[in-house]
Order: structure tokens, then C-alpha cells, then sequence
């Protein structure tokens, strides 16, 4: 019996909540201050458990994406939601030792996250191959919202029973949010098509062609991508770590308002996500990146010179809706590159590119700000990578047989070209 059509919108609610509950790691800095003073311990020692969150993060992302195909997204999410939940209540017991927190908030709550991460992922692109930018946006979205929906709620627990038992809180709620939404995910049936769509107009393109992980590491554009997410990603993440002191430092922001551009910029971290993927339906995912890493380019290097804090803040959003674009824009290219069977999989890989830049970036400003006493020469060098950033989209291609109908003004005409060796797990 064929799904109903509402069916897929009770799947993408659900994969929503799913990640607004995980993406309550980016409210990290509620915490930041309450348990450097808690463990006595310097920020940057707290701050060590954020990055093997997201170090950890990419790469269950990986391992997520290869088991959901034998044992599907259900099984995977309940696994993804237990880990999540546990590791954040184990996080509480930290009180006394750093190295609990490592293994708590950093390993198990971040393997929890990403094994979470790919599923609604992969799972939306095969429910609406039909508006695949818009329901991967809305998604992440979901998932850079989570500041928004948790930092308030972090921030009241803490004040009123301490850093550690919030994390005992949280914990619970967290297993419980993400595990029912998992429980109802599922794969629709193979072929599935919403009613009324026909994946490939008139003169469009060659069939898709579903590439395994195996023949997607075969072709350069699997790396290009992977660079491309790693660009944005270390950008990004760079501003998310550093907008405070830096507020602070180039326009002399009050800690008020400094405290409140974690909320703001979650709030465009988080629309940036449904925006650019859905005009990436529309002019095609390429040209969306090419505009992202420009805007990003001309955002680090106006900000030195921000003079006001409402300039600031403007250049700190523009940034986070860039940031926020690569994720909600990257499930769908690659969908639309190497097909939407395996793309837990490839994407899941690919995610290592986050982990990644969640390291080099952060590292690339932070250094920088030490040796030359401020921001300047950091963010300068990180507007330069973005403006060799945006080469990766302009030269990017379609692999062979991959359909580009996404990319109608941007890409120019379509491949005809048939594979020559069809890709294993077709």
C-alpha cells in the first residue's frame, strides 16, 4: 500500500524536532563560563570538550550514514538518542574531573549527535526528491535553532541549580525528544515518487545515477565538495566561537550585548539553513555557494573596521546566514551529484569536513589574535580563504550520469554523456 501524502510531513516534523534537540549543542557557551568557575579551570581546558564534540561529531556522522543502510534511520536515531541523552546526564557528574567531561559531553553526547545528525538528512531527500533544497533547509534549520530553543532554557537551569544538574535535565529531555522522533522515521518504498512528479522533464538530463560511497571516492568532486564544507564550516565555526570577545574588542559591546548575539546569530544560523537551500531550488546549488563564500569574504573583511555594534552585529548575522546556507545547501548537491540511495553514506563522510574546520578554523583566528594582539590579520586571511573558496563551486561539474536539473542558469547546459562503468549499487 502506497504511503499517504501527508505521511512524509509527519516524517519531516518529526526529523525537525530531532534536530532542534541535537542542535542544542551550539548553546555550548551558556555553559562555558559556569564550568570554568565550577572546575576551576581555564576556558580554553572547558572549551576542549566543544571540539571533541564536534571532532566527534563528524565522524559518527560517517559511520551513521554506512550502518543506516543495512539497519534503516528508525534503528540508527533510537541508538543516536539514547547516546545523546546519556552522555549529556553523565555530563553532570563532571564536577570534579575535566577529563569526565571529555568523555561525557565531548565523546558520547558527540558521537550521539552525529549518528542523529545524517538521519533526517538522509532520509527527507528520499521522501521529497521533489523540493529537496527546501525540506533539507528546513531541517538544519532545525538543528542551528537549537541555541534559540535551549540557551534560554540552559541559562535558566544553571542559575537556578547549577551547571550540573542542568545537565541532568537536559539529559533526560534530550533521550526523550530525539528517540520518539526517531521512532517515526522510516525509508519510503523503493521508487517512491510524490503524486504528480516526474523526476526528469523533457530534454532534461540522463537518468540519476545512484553512487555508492565507493564510486563517489572516485570522483574529484566528492574532494571539491569536501573542501567547499570545510571552507564554510571553519569560517563559521569562528565566529560562533569568538563573536563575544570579539563584540567586545572591535566595537566595545557591553557584556549585555554581547550575551545576546549568541541568540541573534542562532536566529540567522538557523534561517540561513531554509533560505539559501531553498533559492538553491531555484537558481541552482553552485551559484548559491559561489554567493555564500563571497558574502563570507566581504563580511571578515569589513569587520575589522565595524566601528558600532550595530554594524557588528549586521556583519556577524550576514556571516551566520552564510554558515547556516552550506549546511542546509550541501545534502541536496550532493543528492543531486551522486544520487539520493547512498547518500547517507556520501554525505556522511563528507560531514568530516566539519570536524575538520570546526578545529582549523577557531585555531586560524584564535592564534592569530594572540600573536598580533587583535582581530584584524585573522579575519583577513579568513576573508582571503573565502574568496578562494568560492573557485571550488565556479569550476565544480557533475559527476557522469548525475542529473543537473537543479543547476538550470548556473551550470549552463547538461551533461549527455552516459557512465561508461555504471557505479556499484545501482
Amino acid at each position: 500500500m502506497p504511503p499517504s501524502p501527508r505521511e512524509r510531513w509527519i516524517i519531516a516534523v518529526a526529523a525537525t524536532l530531532m534536530q532542534v534537540a541535537l542542535g542544542a549543542v551550539y548553546a555550548w557557551s551558556v555553559f562555558r563560563k559556569p564550568l570554568a568557575v565550577a572546575l576551576d579551570a581555564s576556558v580554553m581546558d572547558v572549551n576542549l570538550a566543544f571540539t571533541i564534540t564536534n571532532v566527534m561529531l563528524g565522524i559518527a556522522a560517517f559511520v551513521g550514514g554506512l550502518v543506516m543502510t543495512r539497519v534503516g534511520p528508525r534503528v540508527i536515531g533510537i541508538v543516536a538518542g539514547c547516546l545523546y541523552g546519556l552522555g549529556i546526564f553523565l555530563a553532570g557528574f563532571a564536577d570534579h574531573h575535566l577529563g569526565v567531561l571529555y568523555l561525557t559531553y565531548g565523546v558520547l553526547a558527540g558521537t550521539g549527535i552525529g549518528l542523529g545528525y545524517i538521519v533526517p538528512l538522509a532520509t527527507l531527500v528520499r521522501w521529497f526528491p521533489d523540493r529537496r533544497g527546501m525540506i533539507t533547509g528546513i531541517a538544519v534549520a532545525g538543528f542551528g535553532g537549537g541555541a534559540l530553543v535551549f540557551g534560554p532554557i540552559a541559562r535558566a537551569l544553571i542559575a537556578a541549580v547549577g551547571p550540573f544538574m542542568t545537565f541532568h535535565i537536559l539529559g533526560v529531555l534530550f533521550l526523550v525528544v530525539v528517540v520518539g522522533a526517531a521512532a517515526v522515521m522510516r525509508e519510503p518504498p523503493r521508487g517512491y515518487a510524490p503524486a504528480g512528479w516526474r523526476p526528469i522533464a523533457a530534454n532534461a538530463a540522463p537518468p540519476v545515477v545512484d553512487y555508492d560511497l565507493g564510486a563517489a571516492l572516485r570522483t574529484w568532486q566528492w574532494y571539491a565538495l569536501w573542501v567547499a564544507l570545510f571552507l564554510s564550516v571553519g569560517a563559521g565555526i569562528s565566529i560562533i566561537a569568538e563573536v563575544v570577545p570579539m563584540a567586545q574588542e572591535l566595537v566595545g559591546a557591553s557584556d549585555r550585548q554581547a550575551a545576546a548575539l549568541v541568540g541573534t546569530i542562532a536566529i540567522f544560523n538557523s534561517a540561513g539553513r531554509m533560505v539559501w537551500s531553498s533559492l538553491s531550488d531555484v537558481i541552482g546549488r553552485r551559484a548559491v555557494f559561489v554567493a555564500m563564500f563571497l558574502i563570507q569574504a566581504s563580511v571578515f573583511f569589513l569587520l575589522p573596521g565595524a566601528g558600532t555594534y550595530d554594524r557588528f552585529i549586521v556583519l556577524a548575522c550576514v556571516s551566520l546566514l552564510c554558515y547556516g546556507g552550506a549546511f542546509g545547501t550541501m545534502p541536496s548537491l550532493v543528492a543531486d551529484y551522486f544520487g539520493a540511495r547512498n547518500v547517507g553514506r556520501v554525505y556522511g563522510l563528507l560531514l568530516t569536513a566539519w570536524s575538520a574546520g570546526a578545529v582549523l578554523g577557531p585555531l586560524i583566528l584564535s592564534r592569530l589574535r594572540d600573536a598580533t594582539g587583535d582581530y584584524t590579520r585573522g579575519l583577513y586571511v579568513l576573508g582571503a580563504i573565502m574568496v578562494v573558496g568560492a573557485i571550488v563551486p565556479i569550476v565544480l561539474q557533475a559527476p557522469a550520469g548525475a542529473r543537473r536539473a537543479t543547476e538550470p542558469r548556473f551550470a549552463g547546459r547538461l551533461a549527455t554523456r552516459s557512465v561508461t562503468a555504471a557505479p556499484s549499487g545501482t
